[in-house]
């Protein structure tokens, strides 16, 4: 089992920033990739960004791309985003998840065996 909680949500401007945190607690050495999903209400979950435990290789959806930086603490067991030049469309609940084996897809929120709650993100235009 792997236990996660996220913190750094919050109301910003748009234009502004915020960064995201996730600790992550349990059986660490299960961890492959751990990643940021976001879901705006209505709509279904989308992959964020996501970042591989061991080799620290990152990906990103097309979208934020250029605007967001995931990173690792590996010493910490925490996974940041960081999240500038926030748009009205980054409104969400943002969602920090651990995927636990290389195969599957890292953009699949189905192939995340462990969540965490969820932190809300508002931007304001």
């Amino acid at each position: 089992q792997v236990q996660l909680v996220e913190s750094g949500g919050g109301l910003v401007q748009a234009g502004g920033s915020l960064r995201l945190s996730c600790v992550a607690s349990g059986r660490i050495s299960n961890i492959w990739t751990m990643a940021w999903f976001r879901q705006a209400p209505g709509k279904e979950r989308m992959f964020v960004a996501a970042v591989t435990w061991s080799a620290g290789n990152t990906y990103y959806a097309d979208s934020v791309k250029e605007r967001f930086t995931i990173s690792l603490n590996n010493a910490k067991n925490t996974v940041y985003l960081q999240m500038n030049s926030l748009k009205p469309e980054d409104t969400a609940d943002y969602y920090c998840a651990v995927r636990i084996t290389w195969t599957g897809s890292r953009y699949s929120s189905g192939d995340y065996a462990y969540w965490g709650q969820g932190t809300q993100v508002t931007v304001s235009s």
